[in-house]
């Protein structure tokens, strides 16, 4: 059998899986967390052109952050959205 890598974060949750840290949620913060995951449910696709220089530079920022920079890109634009929206 295949041995997986992980990451340091994922051993630091693997961690506290293994000592009792997590919690079970229920009833109303099991909701709001449902709901959470579904409104960062992406279910369109986009296609831009953007200038090179900005996607290395935002790459630069999500390799900072541990994150995928299309992923960094995806928050980005929800943020901004949320703004609008409010």
């Amino acid at each position: 059998m295949k041995k997986i890598k992980l990451t340091q974060e994922e051993k630091k949750i693997e961690a506290a899986l293994v000592n009792s840290e997590y919690i079970p949620v229920t009833g109303k913060a099991l909701m709001d967390v449902a709901e959470a995951i579904a409104a960062r449910k992406k279910d369109a696709t986009l296609t831009l052109r953007v200038n090179k220089h900005d996607v290395d530079k935002i790459r630069r920022m999500a390799k900072k952050k541990g994150i995928p920079y299309q992923t960094y890109i995806s928050e980005v634009i929800h943020k901004v959205a949320e703004t609008v929206s409010t």
